[in-house]
């Protein structure tokens, strides 16, 4: 059994939560930070994790979650504060002698962005560069999980439609699990790939259409993909009540989805996990009764 103690932070969210399962099976010791106790983090107290409570604005308990880890994994939620974050994260790293760091950022992470949380992430990446901690950063298109989302699957995806103001961009869409299964990797053997940027994406590069196509083949039912305006898309997502923030960088980040920002495939995640990644069918399939209507 491996010693090497590594910290996940973001520990009960989509990709945390995958990195924590992995890690563990590869025989890391994980402390998973989280925001509360919950269900959540007794699921992965049940896994093998040590469960610290910890916020990415308090350096304070940052600093206490690094004591003897090794290697850390930084993930923040699209909101305001991630430089702030990536400040205190790193400041904590280096007075607790953290040997790696991997970053989640974004594959639209611009300096010159649309988007208030792409151009957060640029910065933020650059704050890790300049710290001077081994750092990987990866940078994963949009993740298959958002065909949960709240906006996406009770309004639409159950009636069988996919809405999206994407025109025919196209991207490589890819799941939380397949991420989860580079990050444990980079987590246990960081060396060789620090100062690394990795663009993370799934199996195919597809437009919408395809992807409809691909979801209507797996879950046995008719999908049209619908292109909206990003005007009409974001007006929607207020009136769901999505924080302004957020919307805002969808807003952003949807203009250069159009523009071809978010295009390409590679093989990353094969390379770096030793597993391919999820396509959009088994993906689906794999999660058939969240995609399914339920009978009413």
């Amino acid at each position: 059994m491996s010693t090497r103690k590594v910290l996940i932070t973001g520990a009960t969210g989509d990709t945390g939560r995958a990195a924590t399962k992995e890690s563990i099976n590869r025989g890391l010791v994980v402390r998973a930070m989280v925001h509360r106790k919950d269900d959540r983090s007794t699921a992965l107290e049940k896994l093998g994790a040590e469960v610290v409570i910890g916020d990415l604005q308090e350096i304070d308990t940052i600093r206490e979650a690094m004591e003897g880890i090794d290697a850390a994994y930084l993930v923040y939620p699209v909101q305001p504060g991630l430089i702030n974050a990536t400040v205190n994260f790193a400041q904590a790293a280096k007075e607790s002698g953290v040997s790696a760091v991997i970053n989640l950022s974004q594959r639209s992470a611009d300096r010159h962005s649309k988007s208030h949380s792409c151009r957060d992430h640029f910065i933020a990446e650059q704050v890790l560069n300049w710290s001077g901690l081994a750092v990987t950063h990866l940078r994963p298109t949009y993740f298959l999980e958002w065909l949960f989302y709240p906006w996406q699957l009770p309004l639409f995806l159950e009636k069988g439609v996919l809405r999206l103001p994407v025109g025919k961009g196209r991207h490589s869409p890819i799941g939380a699990e397949d991420q989860g299964r580079v990050i444990a990797a980079l987590l246990q053997n960081p060396n060789e790939h620090a100062g690394q940027t990795y663009p993370l994406f799934g199996p195919v590069e597809m437009d919408h259409d395809q992807m409809a196509i691909e979801l209507s083949e797996a879950l046995g039912r008719k999908i049209v993909f619908q292109n909206v305006t990003i005007d009409e898309y974001c007006q929607s997502l207020k009136m769901l009540g999505v924080p302004d923030y957020v919307v805002q960088h969808l807003g952003g980040a949807m203009d250069a989805y159009q523009h071809g920002v978010m295009a390409g495939t590679n093989d990353n995640v094969e390379r770096l996990s030793g597993q391919k990644p999820t396509s959009v069918g088994v993906f689906a399939r794999m999660h058939a009764d969240r995609l399914n209507p339920k009978p009413r």
